[in-house]
C-alpha cells in the first residue's frame, strides 16, 4: 500500500471518528499513535511520547494559562462591568452609540483574554440586557455581540494563534503583532456597519434620552473612565514591557497575571470565591488546549514520516497545474467548510499537518498565514448551522431572543469578516508590517 493511501486512509478515518462524537484530542491522538504503531512496530510507540516531550519542553506554553488566568479574573471580579459603564455614558448620545461602545469594549476584552469564550459571557450577560431595554434591535446587537467576541482570537493576546505557533513553529510574539492592524481594521468595519445602519434605520439603536444624559456630569464621566480603563492600562503595561524587551513573553504574561489580581482587590472584588472560580476555568481551559496540542503534533508527526505534505504539494503543482495562489484559495475553502461543523481548534490539528507546512512550500509567509487561518476561524464561530459562537449565544441569551434571531443576526457580520480576509490576502503587508518593524529593532 502506498503512503498516500495510508495518509488519505490516516484523514478520513479521524473524520469518521470524530462523526461518533468523541473528543477531539482523543481521536487524533488515537489515530496518530495506532498508525504509528502499526506503520513503525514498538519504534513508532515512541512518537507519542516524543510529542508530548517536545511540548512540554515549549517554554512559551506558559503564557497560555496565565493570559487566560487574566481575563477570568478581569472578568470574574466585575472589572468588566465598569469598562461597559464606561462606554454605556460615553457613547449614549450617538446613534447607535451603545452597541459602538460594545464593540470597543469587545476590543479591549480581547486585549486581556485571548478567547472569544470571554468577551461572548460578558457581552451576553452585561451588554445585551442593556441594548435591549433601550430598544436597540435584537436582532444588530446579537449579531454585534458575536461578531465583537470573535476579535479575541485575532487581537493578541490571542490563544489560538499560541496554538498556531506551536503547530507552525513560528515565534508568538510575531503572530500576535502581525494580528493587531487585521484585528482593529475588523473592529473599524464592525462600527462603520452599525453607524450606517443606524443613520440609515434610526429606530435601530436609539440614543439615550437628553435627561438621562444630564444625569452625569463631566467628573463622572472622568470617574468612570478611570475605573474603566484599568483593565487598558494592564494590557498596555504588559505588551510595553514585552516590545521593549524589558521582559520575556512569558514573563510579560505573568505581569499580567499579577496585575489582574491587583485591579480586583483594589476594586474590591478579589475573593476567594473569585480566585477559586477563576483558577478552575483556567486549569480546564489549559489543560484541554495542551491535550489537543500533544495529539496534533503526535499526528504531524506520522503524516512528516508518510510524506503526505510533497505527495499534496505534488498532485496540486505537479498533475493538476494549480497556481500557489489557487492552492491557496482551495485550503482556505477547506477551513470554511469545515468550519461549519468543527471549532478552531479541531480544525487547526485536523488539517494543520498538511497545510501549514504546504504553505511554507509555496513560499507564503506562515506569520501571515496564521493571520488568514485566524479570520477564517472566525467566520467558522458565526457559521450556521454548529458555529460556536451561536450556541453559546442561545444559552446566555434573554429569552426574546430566539434562535432564527440569533442566525440571521450573523450575515452582515460574516460579509464584513470575509471582506477582511480579502483585503489581508490581497495586501499581506497590513499583516506583516508590524512584526517586521518591531522585531527588526
Amino acid at each position: 500500500m502506498s503512503y498516500e493511501i495510508i495518509a488519505a486512509l490516516m484523514f478520513s478515518g479521524m473524520m469518521l471518528l470524530l462523526l461518533t462524537g468523541q473528543r477531539v484530542f482523543a481521536v487524533i491522538g488515537f489515530v496518530g499513535a495506532f498508525m504509528a504503531l502499526l506503520l513503525w512496530g514498538e519504534g513508532g510507540a515512541e512518537m507519542s511520547f516524543a510529542a508530548l516531550m517536545k511540548l512540554m519542553k515549549w517554554y512559551p506554553l506558559l503564557t497560555l494559562p496565565l493570559f487566560v488566568f487574566m481575563g477570568y479574573m478581569l472578568a470574574e471580579s466585575r472589572i468588566a462591568d465598569d469598562l461597559y459603564k464606561m462606554f454605556h455614558v460615553w457613547m449614549g448620545p450617538v446613534r447607535g452609540g451603545l452597541a459602538i461602545g460594545t464593540i470597543f469594549m469587545m476590543v479591549i476584552i480581547s486585549a486581556i483574554n485571548g478567547l472569544s469564550v470571554a468577551g461572548m459571557a460578558v457581552g451576553a450577560t452585561i451588554a445585551l440586557p442593556e441594548l435591549l431595554r433601550r430598544g436597540y434591535d435584537k436582532v444588530m446587537v446579537t449579531g454585534v455581540i458575536q461578531a465583537g467576541s470573535t476579535l479575541g482570537i485575532l487581537i493578541p493576546p490571542s490563544v489560538v494563534l499560541v496554538l498556531y505557533g506551536m503547530i507552525a513553529r513560528q515565534p508568538v510574539g510575531n503572530l500576535w503583532m502581525a494580528g493587531v492592524f487585521p484585528g482593529l481594521l475588523m473592529a473599524a468595519l464592525f462600527v462603520l456597519y452599525v453607524v450606517i445602519r443606524c443613520w440609515l434605520q434610526p429606530n435601530l439603536g436609539p440614543p439615550l434620552p437628553k435627561e438621562e444624559r444630564q444625569q452625569y456630569s463631566f467628573a463622572d464621566k472622568v470617574r468612570l473612565g478611570r475605573a474603566g480603563l484599568v483593565p487598558l492600562a494592564i494590557f498596555v503595561a504588559m505588551t510595553g514591557l514585552f516590545l521593549t524587551g524589558v521582559t520575556s513573553l512569558v514573563e510579560s504574561s505573568a505581569v499580567g497575571a499579577v496585575a489582574s489580581i491587583v485591579a480586583a482587590w483594589a476594586r474590591g472584588g478579589l475573593s476567594w470565591k473569585v480566585l477559586h472560580d477563576t483558577t478552575r476555568k483556567t486549569l480546564g481551559i489549559s489543560c484541554m488546549f495542551f491535550w489537543i496540542i500533544t495529539a496534533a503534533l503526535c499526528f504531524g508527526a506520522v503524516f512528516d514520516g508518510l510524506g503526505a505534505v510533497k505527495s499534496i504539494e505534488r498532485l496540486f503543482l505537479g498533475e493538476w497545474g494549480l497556481e500557489a495562489w489557487m492552492v491557496l484559495v482551495l485550503m482556505q475553502l477547506t477551513f470554511l467548510l469545515l468550519g461549519i461543523f468543527l471549532d478552531d481548534t479541531a480544525m487547526l490539528v485536523i488539517v494543520a499537518p498538511l497545510f501549514i507546512p504546504l504553505a511554507g512550500a509555496l513560499g507564503f509567509d506562515l506569520v501571515w498565514y496564521g493571520v488568514l487561518y485566524t479570520i477564517t476561524c472566525q467566520i467558522a464561530y458565526l457559521t450556521p448551522p454548529f458555529g460556536y459562537n451561536l450556541f453559546l449565544m442561545r444559552a446566555m441569551a434573554p429569552p426574546e431572543v430566539t434562535l432564527p434571531d440569533i442566525y440571521r443576526s450573523v450575515g452582515p457580520f460574516v460579509g464584513i469578516m470575509v471582506f477582511t480576509l480579502l483585503i489581508i490576502g490581497i495586501f499581506p503587508g497590513i499583516a506583516t508590517w508590524l512584526p517586521n518593524y518591531v522585531y527588526s529593532k
